[in-house]
């Protein structure tokens, strides 16, 4: 975030969170650069000349972001948290109509890293990796969760702790479990990570 005040944000989260129109359009500016940021890191592995550039991931999330009902957002974390599902969504839907998993050409490839070297960087297709999240999702939600947090949020393990309302000490077990369990499903049919 450019240096605002934190209170000048949860002002515009909460006129957000009450459908005040124009509120995510103050909000942008104030969080575009961090965005953007991520946005160029997920694409940063990318191969030269890719057709979505960071400037068009961070606008297509916004976008995703402005018919938003039925979430409340109180404060950075949590809209970072809301950014990161929206910047997957982009990433996946950009990764389907390219027609990659089809035609193995022209893959969005990712590193899923952190900060425990227990496993390996996993290199692999951005569709894989979804897949694998809805099974992670649907084995624990919270592990999809700290995934999305922290690989397509950026968010740090506190950040991420106190939007899922635990201590740093769970998330950072919970991330750990999450990689290894993404590295073992991805690699499970002979996949190269």
């Amino acid at each position: 975030m450019t240096e605002t005040s934190p209170h000048e944000v949860t002002r515009i989260l909460q006129a957000w969170n009450s459908g005040q129109a124009g509120a995510l359009d103050r909000l942008f500016p104030l969080v575009y650069d961090e965005l953007r940021g991520l946005a160029a890191g997920h694409l940063r592995r990318e191969r030269a000349g890719h057709t979505l550039q960071p400037t068009a991931l961070v606008h297509e999330a916004y976008l995703r972001l402005l018919p938003r009902d039925t979430v409340s957002v109180e404060d950075r974390s949590q809209f970072m948290a809301v950014a990161a599902q929206a910047i997957r969504r982009v990433l996946v839907d950009h990764g389907r109509s390219k027609g990659r998993a089809k035609r193995g050409g022209d893959r969005l490839r990712v590193t899923l890293t952190g900060e425990v070297g227990q496993q390996p960087e996993l290199d692999l297709d951005i569709l894989d990796l979804d897949r694998a999240l809805e099974r992670l999702g649907l084995e624990n939600e919270l592990d999809q969760k700290v995934v999305e947090l922290k690989f397509f949020g950026g968010l740090t393990d506190l950040e991420a702790a106190g939007v899922l309302d635990c201590s740093e000490r769970t998330l950072r077990r919970r991330w750990v479990f999450a990689r290894a369990w993404l590295y073992r499903e991805l690699n499970a049919d002979g996949r190269q990570a």
